[in-house]
């Protein structure tokens, strides 16, 4: 299901670059978003400068980011759903900036016996403290993140 989510928002995105691409060849600029290439596919309808075709070519790509609006929303459905069953997923949402989709992912993702404890679990994630040891003498500093990102399907 979070595989699945990832793929429709990246289709959603693929699809709103492609129709903000077809506005830029005629000069109409848009900021970035699914909500903007909405916009510029109807005013692509209102323009009498550029030509009927690029209305028509625009269209198939609305209807298929409309498809995909509407199957994120479906899992988004499933993913509350799942989050209102779960009671440590509830927990993890009372935390300041983890909403309910995000704390039912980590639920979903994290191998439950493997990480028993809290220092488990950050090294799991990758936080590591930063070592500032020299001279045998060690000296852990503040928690670190990795550099780089964990790919979509961890």
């Amino acid at each position: 299901m979070v595989a699945l989510r990832d793929r429709l928002i990246r289709n959603r995105t693929q699809l709103s670059n492609a129709i903000r691409g077809y506005a830029a060849e005629f000069g109409f600029t848009a900021a970035r978003g699914w909500r903007t290439s909405i916009r510029c596919s109807i005013a692509f309808k209102l323009m009498r400068t550029c030509p009927s075709w690029l209305a028509s070519c625009s269209r198939p790509k609305l209807k298929n980011m409309r498809s995909c609006r509407r199957k994120i929303a479906e899992v988004d459905a499933k993913l509350m759903a799942w989050h209102k069953a779960d009671e440590c997923s509830r927990r993890l949402a009372k935390i300041p900036g983890v909403g309910p989709i995000g704390a039912a992912l980590l639920m979903m993702k994290t191998p439950r016996r493997d990480v028993s404890i809290g220092r488990q679990f950050a090294a799991w994630i990758g936080l590591t403290p930063k070592d500032h040891s020299k001279a045998g003498k060690v000296r852990l500093g503040v928690i670190t993140r990795p550099a780089t990102k964990p790919c979509a399907a961890c």
